[in-house]
């Protein structure tokens, strides 16, 4: 493609089939169902073109977090089962009108959704019943099982489509113990569940983590967010994804700083001897936040590493260019498959995650096909 004039965020669709490969190649083959979590923009690139395009890839089910995100993918074109992860009460009958699937999460939401699904004279709406094992976030306990089953045995409106949970640390070995605690729990729910209600529902545990740590525990389904987006949350599993963005940006404006100028807002960055700057257009409103700066977090122009001077700036970050061969209209990399958001994240001591699920949806999207 040729080289960015402004801002964009360009999403390879390549990149994203290679993951989605690669992770399916760690499941059995035809019994292991993949749900593709898109939630968040899906990860801060675009929902609807990530989710088009894995449907076609026949991608069994996605997730989002709220029933807003599930109308736009319904009205995207998305026919696949969606299933929302954290229901709130006034989006019930929404989420009801998309076909959207809840999940239920504790008794109150249960008996919210009940009365909802009864008004609209709903039969057998499929809901999916988490369970706490650890992360201690949402869920029910073990001990809700015969509550659930007073409630739900007679009901016609809902049937029951899954059980499922969330690991704590599965990207983590050192917690190795607590994770298979969390897997034997849900086990153990499972089998509750069964002598209970007098049926298995589908079952699905394991996130990305999961899926290459834990082949275990994989069950019916598992579901995968940020390896479909390039990040296999370990240097040695990173070597096997591609990250599919690249945030891409252009110098506006170069400056020759002398010694004792300084430069951006409180006079951030106070230069000690004559320097160059390049002003880029990008900035906290875009989701490049002020904890970067003041040498903190570098941007790429012409191969070369260019640190963020001074306070990033609303609209614009200005960097340090004295030792890079460059003009103005030259393109910058913010992040891409070389030098990757996670690298940028961790000069902050944060995590690729925050980084790419905060890009501005000012911020064009260019879709690589």
């Amino acid at each position: 493609m040729p080289k960015a004039q402004e801002t964009i965020l360009e999403i390879d669709l390549s990149a994203l089939k290679h993951n989605f490969d690669y992770l399916k190649s760690k499941l059995q083959p035809n019994s292991t169902k993949f749900l593709a979590v898109v939630k968040a923009f899906a990860y801060g690139n675009d929902a609807n073109e990530i989710a088009l395009y894995l449907q076609n890839l026949r991608v069994d089910y996605f997730a989002v977090a709220y029933t807003n995100e599930g109308v736009a993918l319904r009205k995207a074109g998305i026919t696949k089962p969606i299933l929302v992860l954290h229901p709130l009460e006034t989006c019930l009958t929404t989420l009801i009108d998309y076909q959207l699937e809840p999940s239920i999460y504790s008794a109150k939401i249960l008996d919210e959704f009940l009365q909802v699904a009864a008004d609209r004279d709903q039969k057998n709406y499929p809901i999916h019943l988490k369970f706490n094992t650890g992360l201690n976030r949402l869920g029910f306990a073990e001990n809700a099982i015969e509550n659930l089953h007073s409630k739900l045995h007679k009901i016609k409106t809902v049937k029951i489509k899954s059980l499922f949970s969330h690991l704590a640390a599965s990207e983590d070995l050192n917690e190795k113990v607590f994770t298979q605690q969390q897997i034997a729990s849900f086990k153990q729910i499972a089998k509750k569940f069964n002598a209970t209600f007098g049926f298995m529902p589908m079952l699905h545990l394991c996130n990305t983590s999961g899926i290459l740590n834990y082949p275990d525990a994989h069950f019916d389904m598992v579901r995968s967010g940020i390896g479909l987006y390039g990040f296999g949350n370990s240097e040695e599993e990173n070597r096997n994804f591609r990250p599919i963005a690249s945030l891409k940006s252009v110098i506006s404006q170069i400056h020759h700083i002398e010694a004792g100028e300084t430069v951006g807002y409180n006079r951030g960055y106070k230069s000690t001897s004559a320097i160059k700057s390049a002003t880029i257009p990008i900035g906290h409103a875009d989701g490049i936040g002020r904890q970067y700066g003041h040498g903190k977090g570098c941007l790429i122009i012409n191969g070369k590493k260019a640190p963020i001077i001074g306070n990033v700036c609303m609209d614009m970050v200005m960097v340090n260019i004295t030792d890079i061969d460059c003009q103005e209209g030259d393109e910058v990399i913010v992040f891409d498959a070389s030098h990757t958001a996670e690298d940028l994240a961790s000069s902050v001591d944060t995590i690729s995650y925050e980084l790419i699920t905060a890009i501005s949806q000012r911020v064009r999207r260019v879709v690589k096909k």
